[in-house]
């Protein structure tokens, strides 16, 4: 099987262990390559990456203790999956109504040592402009960094990957990082699609209570995130759950309203009296 079928297939299949059991045996250029999730993981913030700009920066910068940040891992000239994750990311982000920059911030690393600033800007440049909404350039930053500070990044995330010297790629899986505005890792959202409910249910979970509206954390309360759908589902536990007290609500609300009603007649008929 062909490596970047193995890579895609690995990709799409991240998510379904079953699957994943019946699958022949990886090849030995795809050991140790996958996701081992780590929630609640700290993201290592003092790990020193270079901008597009070329200057040097702190993961700590991106994160500032009021927006989630999404995560990504990848490498800018990756021939095939890393274009597929990040055009998935900016078709979902295009179809959201929260913007990068404002209600929450976007963080590409490369994992390739080698790749440098001008690739990245580049790389910045060409999502920006087709993302087209203003602001989005403060919000949206695309990194390299020396061999040390990605390992560690990948590590602590749990990003497992691979080069492979005879196909000059790097072998790895396709998931976005969702992480709360203090760097703790809250969510894993696999695959290459990601639909702007996804997305917006995502933020509002790793913005914890910081982004979203009312109405988007009572939506939380009903959902959970599945990974083999890659999407919020229906909780029905939770569901019946919340329609049971609505139930309790109305009913008890009906029959407060009621039981005033019946109380003010007596005094009513007895005020209509003659004396």
């Amino acid at each position: 099987m062909p490596l970047r079928l193995l890579l895609l297939v690995l990709a799409l299949t991240a998510a379904w262990p079953a699957a994943a059991e019946r699958m022949e045996p990886l090849p030995k250029q795809l050991e140790g390559v996958g996701i081992t999730e780590h929630p609640g993981a700290q993201v290592p913030l003092d790990l020193e990456f270079v901008a597009e700009d070329g200057k040097p920066v702190r993961l700590r910068s991106y994160f500032d203790g009021t927006k989630p940040v999404i995560l990504n891992l990848g490498y800018y000239r990756c021939p095939m999956l890393c274009g597929l994750v990040l055009s998935g990311l900016l078709q979902g982000l295009k179809e959201t109504a929260w913007s990068v920059g404002r209600e929450f911030e976007v963080v590409t690393v490369s994992i390739d040592p080698l790749e440098t600033p001008t690739l990245a800007r580049l790389k910045k440049e060409s999502y920006l402009a087709e993302y087209g909404r203003p602001g989005a350039a403060a919000g949206w930053h695309f990194l390299t960094g020396r061999e040390e500070s990605i390992r560690k990044l990948a590590d602590a995330v749990g990003f497992g990957y691979r080069y492979v010297p005879e196909r000059g790629e790097y072998a790895h899986a396709a998931v976005l990082f969702m992480a709360t505005p203090d760097g703790h890792i809250a969510r894993y959202l696999y695959g290459v699609l990601y639909a702007a409910g996804t997305l917006r249910m995502a933020l509002t979970e790793a913005g914890q209570g910081k982004v979203g509206t009312t109405a988007d954390r009572i939506l939380l309360t009903c959902f959970h995130y599945d990974a083999e759908q890659g999407r919020y589902v229906v909780a029905a536990m939770t569901l019946m759950r919340t329609g049971g007290g609505v139930t309790v609500l109305v009913v008890g609300g009906w029959l407060l309203a009621r039981w005033r009603r019946d109380a003010r007649k007596p005094r009513e008929r007895s005020e209509e009296r003659p004396t």
